[in-house]
C-alpha cells in the first residue's frame, strides 16, 4: 500500500553545497528544487499529503542572521517562481508553525497562499516554518485552557483538533535526509505511529528514485499500532 501521508526532514542542504564547494544558499536553493519535483513524483505515486520540514524555530534562534534572512528571501523567490505554479496545477500548500514571529513580507506570502483558491486538489502540501514540535504542544494545552474545558473531557481528539494539523491524518511514513537519525523536533504527537526511515542521501540528491526506495521500505514493515 501507498502511504497516504509523508512527512519529510529535509536534511544536507550545507553539506550538499560544501561539498561542491559553493556557498551555502546555493545549497538550499538544490533543496528547493528537489522539493519540486518529489511533490511531483509524489503526486504521480498516489500519495494524498507531504509535508516537510523547512525551518525551525531553533534554526530561526541558532544559526547566523545572514543564512537565516538568505533562507527568507529564498522562500519568497521560491513562492513566486514555485508555488504559485504548483498551487495553479493542484498543489494544496498550508503553512505549519509560529506565522506572528516571521518577517511581515513573509506573513503576507503566508496570507496569500492561505486565500488562494485550489479548484482541482490533487495533492496536500505542508510546509513547517518557523516550527518546533514541543512549541505546537504548549500552543495546543493553552489555547485549551483559554477555552476552559474541563480537565476529565480533554481527549486525544481535543488535543489533535488545536495542533496546525487539525483535520489531517497523520503522517505514515517519515523520511530524514542526510544521515541522521533523530526527529529533531518535527510532528513529535503526529509521528507516534509513524514508520521511519532515515537515509544517508544529501536531501538535493533526493530524487523520485530514492522515494520509491522508501516506499518500498516502508511497505516492507508490519503496522500494528501497539497491537
Amino acid at each position: 500500500m501507498i502511504p497516504s501521508h509523508i512527512a519529510i526532514i529535509m536534511d544536507g542542504n550545507r553539506r550538499w553545497a560544501r561539498a561542491h564547494h559553493l556557498p551555502e544558499i546555493k545549497g538550499h536553493e538544490a533543496g528547493a528544487d528537489t522539493l519540486e519535483k518529489i511533490v511531483d513524483a509524489a503526486e504521480k505515486l498516489g500519495i494524498k499529503t507531504i509535508t516537510v520540514y523547512a525551518l525551525s524555530t531553533e534554526n530561526i534562534k541558532e544559526r547566523a542572521k545572514r543564512e537565516v534572512w538568505g533562507l527568507f528571501n529564498l522562500i519568497r523567490k521560491g513562492y513566486h517562481n514555485k508555488l504559485k505554479k504548483m498551487m495553479q496545477r493542484g498543489v494544496k500548500v498550508t503553512v505549519l508553525g509560529e506565522v506572528h514571529g516571521l518577517p511581515a513580507t513573509i506573513k503576507k506570502l503566508i496570507n496569500q497562499i492561505k486565500n488562494t483558491y485550489i479548484k482541482s486538489e490533487a495533492i496536500k502540501l505542508n510546509i513547517a516554518l518557523n516550527y518546533g514540535g514541543k512549541k505546537e504542544l504548549l500552543q495546543a494545552i493553552k489555547d485549551i485552557v483559554k477555552k476552559g474545558i474541563e480537565v476529565d473531557r480533554i481527549n486525544e481528539e481535543i488535543v489533535e483538533k488545536h495542533l496546525y494539523t487539525n483535520g489531517q491524518s497523520d503522517p505514515d511514513l517519515v523520511i530524514r535526509t542526510g544521515g541522521v537519525i533523530r526527529l529533531s523536533n518535527f510532528l513529535l504527537w503526529q509521528t507516534a505511529y509513524s514508520e521511519l526511515y532515515f537515509t544517508k542521501t544529501l536531501w538535493p540528491d533526493f530524487n523520485g528514485r530514492e522515494l520509491k526506495k522508501a516506499i518500498s521500505w516502508y511497505q516492507a514493515q508490519k503496522r500494528n499500532f501497539g497491537k
